[in-house]
C-alpha cells in the first residue's frame, strides 16, 4: 500500500487548468463555466481553460473517448507549468480511462485534482495506486460557478475562499471546517483517521476493478461519502456491500454528506430513511457518525483531502483536517 503523496502546495500565481476528465460542457453552461473560473482567479491563480471543455469535442456523454480524455489529463500531469487541475464538472466516464492514466507522472510531480460525483472515482483509485492526496471539493462549473452564488451570499463566499485558499496553498493543518446548524449526530463518539471516500456508488463501482483500495487502507479511516438519485434501498445494499467485503469493521467513523434526491422507502405501513439504512446496516458497531455535512450534490462542497488524517466528532459535530493537505515546495 503506498504512502500518502501530497501535492506540491499553491502559489499565487500559480496556473491552475479546468479541465474535462469526465462530462462535457453542456448548452448554456459557458455563463457558469466563466464565473467558476473567475472565483479561482479571485484565489490568486491563473486559470486556463483545457480544449476537452470546447462543446464541439465530446463523445456521447463524455467529453471525449477514453483514450483523448487519459491524453489530455496525461498532458496535464507532465506539464511543470500546471499546478492543479480542477474538474469542470463530473459525469459517467472516468471509469473508462483508469488504466491509461500515467501513475510515474503523478508520483514524479503530484498535484491537487479537484472535483466530486465521478471525480471521486479519480480521487480514490489515484490514492489506492499512488497514495496522492485527491481533493473531494467543488466542480467549477457547477459548484464555484453555480451553488457559491446560488446558495451562498458574500460572506459565506469569502468564507469557501478563504477555506479553498488555505487548503491548497499552506502546508499546515487546517483545523476545524466551519460547521453548519444543520449537522446531525446519527451515532456518538469521536474518532480520528485518514479521510477516505467519495460518491458511494463510485467506491462500490471501483471495488470491482484492478484500482480498488488495499482493505489495509480502511483500517481507522474516517470514511465519507454521499449519494444522489438512489432509493435507500440501493444505498442499503451498496453499504451491505461494503460490510461483505469487511470495509465497515476496518473504519474508525463515518461522515455522511447532503443526500440528493435520496428517496425513502414508504410501504406496508412501513417507512425507512437514509438514517434507518445507515445504522441497520452499522448495527452494534460502535463508530461515531456525523451526518448532513456540506459535500454532495447540493451545496457549496467543504474540501475533504483524502488521506489526510481528521478527527470527526459526531458529539459536538465538527470536523477538523488534523495534517496538512499540501507539501511544502
Amino acid at each position: 500500500m503506498p504512502a500518502t503523496l501530497r501535492p506540491r502546495a499553491l502559489r499565487t500565481g500559480d496556473l491552475v487548468v479546468v479541465a474535462a476528465p469526465s462530462g462535457q460542457l453542456a448548452p448554456g453552461e459557458e455563463p457558469l463555466l466563466a464565473r467558476g473560473v473567475a472565483m479561482l482567479e479571485r484565489m490568486g491563480f491563473r486559470v486556463r481553460v483545457s480544449p476537452g471543455i470546447d462543446p464541439e469535442r465530446h463523445r456521447w456523454w463524455a467529453s471525449g473517448t477514453p483514450a483523448e480524455q487519459a491524453a489530455e489529463l496525461n498532458g496535464l500531469l507532465r506539464d511543470p507549468e500546471v499546478r492543479a487541475v480542477i474538474a469542470h464538472t463530473g459525469g459517467q466516464a472516468t471509469i473508462g480511462y483508469l488504466d491509461l492514466i500515467d501513475l510515474d507522472a503523478i508520483r514524479a510531480d503530484p498535484k491537487p485534482i479537484l472535483g466530486y460525483s465521478d471525480i471521486s472515482l479519480l480521487h480514490m483509485a489515484l490514492h489506492a495506486k499512488t497514495g496522492l492526496v485527491g481533493f473531494h471539493a467543488d466542480l467549477a462549473t457547477h459548484g464555484f460557478g453555480g451553488d457559491w452564488y446560488t446558495l451562498g451570499d458574500e460572506a459565506r463566499r469569502s468564507e469557501l475562499v478563504d477555506l479553498y485558499t488555505r487548503v491548497l496553498t499552506r502546508a499546515e493543518p487546517l483545523g476545524p471546517l466551519p460547521a453548519q446548524a444543520a449537522w446531525e449526530t446519527w451515532r456518538p463518539g469521536r474518532a480520528e483517521g485518514p479521510l477516505f471516500g467519495g460518491l458511494l456508488n463510485r467506491l462500490i463501482l471501483l471495488q470491482a476493478t484492478p484500482f480498488a483500495p488495499a482493505p489495509e487502507r480502511f483500517d481507522g479511516a474516517v470514511l465519507f461519502w454521499e449519494e444522489l438519485q438512489r432509493p435507500v434501498s440501493r444505498i442499503w445494499n451498496d453499504l451491505h456491500a461494503l460490510r461483505l467485503s469487511g470495509v465497515l469493521d476496518r473504519i474508525a467513523g463515518m461522515v455522511v454528506g447532503i443526500p440528493t434526491e435520496v428517496a425513502p422507502h414508504e410501504g406496508a405501513g412501513t417507512r425507512a430513511d437514509l438514517r434507518d439504512v445507515v445504522l441497520d446496516v452499522l448495527w452494534q458497531r460502535d463508530i461515531p457518525v456525523l451526518a448532513q455535512v456540506d459535500f454532495g450534490h447540493t451545496s457549496p462542497n467543504l474540501p475533504l483531502p483524502l488521506g489526510v488524517r481528521a478527527q470527526v466528532d459526531a458529539d459536538n459535530r465538527t470536523l477538523s483536517l488534523l495534517e496538512p493537505a499540501v507539501a511544502e515546495n
